[in-house]
């Protein structure tokens, strides 16, 4: 009888396994939450860009700045932005327009399978994605190929550490990002191997020797702190920020969020 119980325990924990192997990425990337709204967003002077991958068509939105950087260049830095697993680049675009103002132009890129885009989310789609919009980025001619940075939010910075690895990255900024994907299977009592979209951060930031800022907030419930402590001491030249909040009301205040990101750059040449 007892060896009856651990058999059905085993079978019942095996099917619990492999059914939540089998919806991982429903977990991972709801795009239940990520429908296009209604009203199409407005923003002046911003272009709409179809990338082409081997998966379909990704979107990406494109808003040049009209001021100088300051650096004494003609060409104007860029950062490349990639959001959270339940947004949009059209709930980001006038949050982080911010950068325009700072003389540094402003590339938002979609994940596959989200709003307008083709294909599905992972880890590979979303790394060819974004190479995909870096090597169309490095090709405007009034961009600084030397000065174009990733900023990555929750999964996001996932998908700015992918690029990282395989693209010249001058600067990472991450906020509420995790160290790696395989943390969560311990939150639902599986082993880690079964995570098929790793994203191992904490690996890149390892290998990567660009200037890094780490964004989190002390109290996030969902990627908890110590994962910025850990990204921050992997990283060779880092600079960690905490602030006192959650996961999804970070940051807590908009203007002191903007002058550290501001300081940042300054410190790192990006922008005087």
């Amino acid at each position: 009888m007892f060896i009856k119980i651990i058999g059905i325990i085993c079978g019942v924990y095996v099917a619990y396994g492999l059914t939540l192997f089998s919806v991982q990425r429903l977990f991972m990337y709801p795009r239940r939450y990520a429908q296009p709204p209604h009203e199409p967003v407005q923003v002046e002077n911003m272009e709409k860009v179809w990338l082409k991958t081997s998966r379909g068509r990704v979107e990406a939105w494109y808003v040049p700045s009209l001021i100088a950087s300051g650096t004494g260049s003609a060409k104007r830095p860029a950062v490349i932005f990639s959001h959270g697993n339940g947004e949009l680049i059209d709930h980001c675009v006038h949050e982080f327009l911010p950068y325009t103002d700072m003389g540094i132009d402003l590339l938002l890129v979609e994940y596959p399978g989200y709003g307008r885009s083709e294909g599905r989310p992972s880890q590979r789609a979303i790394t060819e994605t974004f190479t995909a919009a870096y090597d169309w980025l490095v090709n405007k001619k009034d961009i600084d190929v030397t000065r174009i940075m990733a900023h990555g939010r929750s999964v996001g910075g996932g998908a700015a550490c992918a690029l990282a690895k395989e693209r010249e990255i001058r600067c990472l900024i991450l906020q509420s990002t995790f160290t790696g994907a395989k943390q969560f299977a311990r939150g639902y009592l599986l082993p880690g191997f079964l995570v098929l979209d790793k994203f191992n951060n904490i690996r890149v930031l390892e290998k990567y020797e660009g200037p890094v800022l780490i964004m989190h907030g002390k109290y996030d419930e969902i990627i908890h702190f110590k994962n910025g402590l850990r990204l921050s001491e992997a990283a060779a030249n880092s600079k960690l920020i905490s602030y006192n909040c959650h996961h999804n009301d970070c940051p807590p205040d908009a203007d002191i969020y903007w002058k550290d990101i501001k300081k940042f750059l300054r410190e790192n040449a990006i922008t005087h």
